[in-house]
């Protein structure tokens, strides 16, 4: 009996011993900063929604027209004048090819997460499971970052086209009012302008939108088409040679470093299939048709691609496409589509074809600017809804079902910058951005075949790790072809989001439970401190490349914004150590 009673005892203790680590390692799940979302949390979240969700309103072409309608549009009809007139002439075309390459790589493993995950938010999503959410919040935050540049810099373009619009039909427009002040205006109205009638679109909800922008992609390929057949004709072979231009002895321009610069550059051209992955919560069968959509739209329009750069740099020399043409390549291609006189001047062969082109590009950009702005609120949305944000931006529309405060704010910052930023450099931190949340997301999937190798999936990227760090490779290297200013913004940008992050959603992240004192603290400092001292180097990097003589504005920002942030962090970590410690 006495037996009996050790071993009664025995079995008690050892559950309550049992529960006691459970417990313990529960709490210790919560409060950590790096803790990740189940595939079953992700799922769940979007079920239980329900009618107060995001409405499933997109099928497979829906999806493809989304991706096609953002790509074709952004780096076609802006950043290729941009690149091929300052940093590749007609070697554009191996710079879309290289960047093809390397969106393929990231695309396939996006298609595998959108298979897993049919869930908003995208590679913040998707780095919420496989890496936590310290990470998750990085991606997020410049996701974030990367949307509404690329909503800036396609209704800064759009903006170019309207000019030359009313410029035909005899209106023109004040510089003062049409232009950035780097162009030699006060505010670039019609811009803003764009960002606030498609914001406002979008509040009244994704069906109609979807529906608005099918009609613009249908016209844009159209017109797409229509400039490449008329355009053949025009091309002269005197006008693709050399096709690589010798180096100016500055890294970038031309030569092969001026290629791999471009192939960064236009790398925001690809931004498609991103923006598709963030609609998964609004797609009906996403396991099936997210791959499709993300896969089809890269392949439809890297062919468009670089044909069309062939009959833009084949129509007209690419020292035509510096300054501020390069803002509307195809329109100076247009412009030289005809006869050539003795003196050299070329009369337009289509005048109203023309004119009718350019209107039809106009729509076309419209799609784009809708795509990224609703990307972007789309990423808000999950963040807020995890607790990151405040919850105010995942409020959704009783009627219309859609994040409208989100939508409001994008309308309210992205209208205003638009109005006073370049186009080139608004072009140069989307693809910056762009590259860091594709190298996340490849990181990623080596990361879930480790650690999640049997959760369902309806498509798997092939040859991995090979294929995913292949990708990594492609977008890191890319990344450092940048301009050294374009980090600088970067950089800044990230330290913001960490001081965001170490103040609020610290505290209110659902996952941690609210708790205060999660652990992680002193890696997140540390993360503070290594950007910040990044943040310096960049600067000076940037004034060593332009040279001491020249302006040292950005350096000096640069340069007190990251000693703020490395003497903060330093602070923070040691802080965090005293109350660990006790």
């Amino acid at each position: 009996m006495f037996v009996s009673f050790c071993t009664k005892y025995s079995l008690i203790k050892f559950k309550l011993l049992t529960l006691q680590v459970e417990i313990q390692t529960i709490s210790t799940k919560t409060m950590d900063l790096f803790i990740k979302k189940t595939t079953e949390e992700l799922l769940l979240e979007a079920d239980n929604e329900g009618g107060n969700g995001l409405k499933r309103v997109l099928g497979m072409w829906g999806l493809i027209a989304l991706g096609v309608g953002v790509i074709i549009g952004a780096g076609l009809f802006s950043v290729t004048g941009i690149v091929a007139g300052e940093h590749t002439g007609p070697a554009i075309i191996l710079s879309f090819a290289i960047a093809a390459v390397c969106c393929a790589l990231a695309g396939l493993c996006y298609a595998e997460f959108a298979s897993m995950i049919p869930v908003a938010g995208s590679a913040y999503t998707y780095s919420y499971f496989t890496m936590g959410e310290l990470v998750a919040w990085v991606i997020g935050w410049d996701l974030v970052l990367e949307y509404a540049l690329a909503a800036m810099t396609v209704s800064i373009s759009w903006s170019r086209y309207f000019c030359i619009i009313l410029n035909d039909i005899g209106v023109s427009l004040p510089t003062a009012w049409s232009a950035c002040p780097a162009d030699g205006g006060i505010f670039n109205v019609p811009a803003t302008l764009l960002i606030v009638v498609l914001s406002l679109i979008l509040m009244c909800g994704t069906k109609g939108s979807s529906k608005f922008n099918d009609f613009l992609v249908i016209l844009k390929i159209a017109v797409v088409l229509l400039f490449i057949f008329i355009g053949f004709k025009y091309v002269k072979a005197e006008n693709l040679t050399p096709f690589i231009p010798q180096n100016t002895g500055v890294f970038g321009e031309y030569g092969w470093s001026g290629v791999l610069r471009g192939a960064a550059i236009v790398f925001f051209a690809f931004l498609g299939f991103d923006a598709i992955s963030t609609a998964a919560q609004e797609t009906k069968n996403p396991r099936r048709n997210m791959p499709i959509g993300i896969l089809g739209s890269l392949l439809i329009c890297t062919l468009l691609y670089m044909v069309f750069a062939l009959v833009m740099t084949g129509v007209v020399d690419y020292h035509a496409y510096k300054g501020t043409d390069s803002i509307a390549p195809a329109a100076t291609a247009i412009a030289h589509m005809g006869p050539t006189a003795i003196d050299g001047s070329v009369t337009p062969a289509y005048p109203w074809l023309n004119r009718g082109i350019i209107l039809a590009i106009l729509m076309g950009y419209a799609s784009v600017v809708l795509v990224t702005l609703m990307g972007q609120s789309r990423v808000f949305y999950s963040m807020s809804r995890d607790g990151l944000l405040p919850p105010l931006f995942s409020h959704l529309h009783k009627r219309f079902h859609t994040p409208v405060r989100s939508n409001a704010l994008f309308m309210t910052v992205i209208g205003l910058l638009a109005g006073v930023v370049p186009a080139n450099i608004a072009g140069e931190m989307t693809s910056i951005g762009t590259l860091l949340a594709f190298s996340l997301v490849c990181l990623g999937v080596i990361v879930v075949r480790r650690t999640q190798p049997n959760a369902p999936r309806s498509f798997k990227t092939p040859f991995v790790p090979w294929v995913p760090a292949a990708g990594v490779v492609c977008c890191v290297s890319m990344m450092l072809f940048l301009p050294a200013d374009t980090w600088i913004r970067l950089v800044m940008w990230m330290l913001i989001g960490l001081d965001i992050y170490s103040f609020y959603g610290v505290q209110h992240s659902v996952a941690g439970g609210g708790n205060k004192r999660r652990h992680g603290q002193t890696i997140l400092s540390a993360i503070g401190v290594f950007v910040a001292i990044l943040c310096v180097i960049t600067g000076f990097w940037h004034q060593q490349t332009l040279g001491w003589n020249d302006s040292k504005l950005l350096f000096y920002i640069a340069l007190c914004f990251g000693v703020f942030h490395l003497f903060f962090y330093l602070v923070r970590g040691f802080n965090m150590n005293s109350i660990t410690t006790h």
